[in-house]
């Protein structure tokens, strides 16, 4: 498997590798395969999303009849040529980044697959970018969907602001809710201090999630955790 591939939680790789063999790259679009592998070979790989977890996300836009998304973290636009797939054709997504030098790796592949037209790319800071929306009173409940991968440290921060941006039944997905698994880890145990500030941070971000009463909330060991939150107030 390719690096980006091995990003699951589960004990066994053959297990892994059994479910993407069988369920995931026989029905992976051609231009998600060939961005999955110029992806893989980035030094910084391990920052796209898994195919299944892409896969989930494709299934579950399907299932709310998602039309309007946001995106935050797109990297080379893996999941976000993921999102466009899954959307109808006048469907959008805006999609924020620090840094476009990322993006323009996938954005060939996404002009390929013809999805280009669904991508309002924003470069800059994803706070001041949400602020931005929110300010915009036609904004309001007006997305769908939102698809949370960047700054583990702002993830409460972006929450705030992009459920006055989501509809009523609406759904918010974080990625890396279990940071390898190191939501779990001892005070002991040997991290690094990047782990172990981000593994605190998660922590506390999950535990704010599990009480907020505006959400609905199903955590799932999906790729590095995936955490979907479903508003209903």
């Amino acid at each position: 498997m390719a690096a980006s591939d091995s990003k699951t939680l589960l004990k066994s790789d053959a297990v892994y590798k059994y479910i993407l063999e069988t369920s995931v790259y026989p029905r992976e679009h051609e231009c998600m395969r060939e961005l999955r592998l110029l992806t893989a070979q980035h030094p910084w790989s391990m920052m796209a999303s898994s195919p299944d977890e892409t896969q989930f996300i494709g299934m579950l836009l399907k299932i709310l009849n998602a039309r309007n998304t946001l995106e935050i973290g797109v990297f080379t636009g893996y999941s976000l040529l993921a999102t466009a797939l899954a959307l109808p054709s006048d469907g959008k997504i805006i999609a924020i980044d620090m840094n476009r030098e990322y993006y323009e790796i996938g954005s060939p592949i996404i002009e390929k697959a013809g999805m280009a037209h669904k991508v309002d790319f924003r470069e800059g800071s994803a706070l001041a970018i949400l602020n931005e929306l929110v300010a915009e009173e036609k904004n309001e409940g007006n997305f769908d969907f939102a698809f949370i991968d960047a700054d583990k440290v702002n993830f409460l921060n972006y929450h705030e602001r992009v459920l006055k941006l989501l509809r009523i039944g609406g759904i918010i997905a974080y990625d890396n809710t279990l940071w390898s698994g190191f939501v779990v880890a001892s005070p002991e145990e040997p991290l690094s201090e990047r782990d172990r500030e981000l593994a605190h941070a998660t922590r506390e971000f999950n535990k704010a999630i599990a009480a907020d009463p505006r959400v609905e909330v199903s955590h799932l060991s999906v790729a590095d955790g995936l955490t979907l939150c479903r508003r209903i107030a």
